[in-house]
């Protein structure tokens, strides 16, 4: 089951960063600011996927307004290993596809290390396309 999490829990938290953990070595935990933060902004969603009642997967979705129009991005897509493979991450594009149609977003993006095939095929799958453009990224914090 797929939700966009609303409401704040100790156990989200806990979960949310476990799955964290699978995503990024070099990530810090969030705390329940943190947390707090990305469910209370108007710009940002959590979605998550549930399986009994545990978080077995998550994307952040963006949509935010910029001069050229409405547009949204997909961030820090997750499922816990011990699921991948179950359709679950499709899950997880899917409605947040169907969110940024909903809200009139012109375009949606994500990004994905060209390592990953499993995912990228996946990204291929459901419509996306890679772009012929450079990412450029400045580490403000280290």
């Amino acid at each position: 089951m797929i939700i966009e999490q609303k409401e704040y829990s100790e156990a989200l938290l806990e979960q949310v960063n476990h799955l964290l953990g699978q995503l990024s070595s070099s990530a810090s935990p969030l705390t329940a600011k943190d947390l707090r933060s990305i469910l209370e902004s108007d710009a940002s969603r959590l979605l998550i996927a549930k399986n009994a009642g545990v978080v077995v997967g998550m994307l952040t979705l963006m949509i935010f307004r910029i001069p050229t129009g409405l547009r949204g991005l997909i961030e820090d897509i997750v499922v816990c290993e011990s699921v991948r493979r179950k359709g679950i991450g499709a899950l997880l594009i899917q409605s947040a596809i169907n969110i940024a149609e909903a809200e009139g977003a012109r375009t949606l993006d994500l990004t994905s290390r060209p390592e990953r095939h499993a995912a990228n095929q996946l990204y291929e799958k459901l419509g996306f396309s890679k772009r012929d453009s450079n990412v450029y990224r400045m580490c403000l914090r280290i």
